[in-house]
């Protein structure tokens, strides 16, 4: 908060840092069928923010990054496009993620799109 003094006594403005988003992909959710994708479906919209979760242990993919909704994992960013989010994500950078459209597909790999995109402030 900065302090400013006015004609009528000192008064506060809260001065919030302004936050940008540069768009980084767009991919579909891989693994859908195979975690809680089904159960949630009627409670997924599009636009609704999801939580990027970096896995770096995982056995079948060094560079996994879980999606989760709320704390339902959706599945995984891609294996072969999610390399680059990974190695952001182990730097420490802010990536914000979200749905960006929603199809009743029987193809699992078409349900759900996401949109990741970087934060920055400034």
């Amino acid at each position: 908060m900065k302090q400013k003094r006015g004609r009528r006594g000192l008064f506060f403005r809260n001065f919030r840092q302004s936050q940008r988003t540069t768009l980084l992909q767009e991919s579909p959710v891989a693994g859908f069928q195979h975690h809680r994708g089904a159960a949630i479906w009627p409670f997924l919209r599009e636009g609704e923010r999801l939580n990027l979760v970096r896995e770096s242990v995982n056995q079948h993919d060094p560079n996994a990054i879980a999606v989760y909704f709320r704390n339902d994992k959706l599945g995984y960013v891609p294996r072969h496009e999610n390399a680059t989010l990974a190695q952001m994500l182990d730097r420490g950078e802010r990536l914000d993620a979200q749905i960006i459209r929603l199809l009743e597909e029987e193809n699992p790999w078409r349900r759900v799109r996401i949109q990741v995109s970087l934060r920055s402030s400034s």
